[in-house]
């Protein structure tokens, strides 16, 4: 396989990253999302970088391995940002091949530098995730999520 290349997304890769969202859905919850309101929410968040970001793994030859989105969260109780990743995906055909690994170093450097935290959610019964999430230095934070709406 090539050189995994970390970079931001592009509006270019709309497609993608909504492909990879419904798999995501899919594969870890068994949601199924409409395509158009996937493709309504990446495209708003190029149009408002203040909503947050994409980052692409590709190739050397410039395919799409995988993806990652961060949000951010201030808090005062450390003044600092928190950085949620968020839409973490790799294609099947290359899990297992470092593309999630390098994403997250990547964004994990882009944090220390600026000084910013990083958490993420994962779903409690997906074993492999959590496995991937820890051998990287994730560990439980002591809360649950709760959620209020639709």
């Amino acid at each position: 396989m090539s050189k995994t290349i970390i970079r931001p997304a592009r509006p270019a890769d709309t497609p993608t990253i909504v492909r990879f969202n419904i798999e995501l859905a899919d594969e870890s919850e068994g949601l199924r999302l409409d395509p158009k309101t996937v493709e309504a929410g990446v495209r708003r968040m190029f149009s408002d970088p203040a909503l947050g970001r994409y980052f692409m793994a590709v190739s050397s030859t410039g395919e799409r391995l995988g993806q990652l989105m961060i949000t951010t969260e201030w808090s005062d109780w450390r003044n600092c940002m928190i950085w949620w990743l968020q839409s973490v995906y790799t294609a099947p055909e290359h899990r297992g091949s470092g593309v999630f690994r390098a994403l997250c170093e990547h964004v994990l450097g882009e944090a220390g530098e600026t000084g910013c935290r990083v958490r993420l959610y994962v779903e409690r019964d997906n074993s492999r995730a959590i496995a991937a999430y820890r051998a990287l230095g994730f560990d439980h934070c002591g809360y649950d999520v709760m959620e209020h709406g639709a």
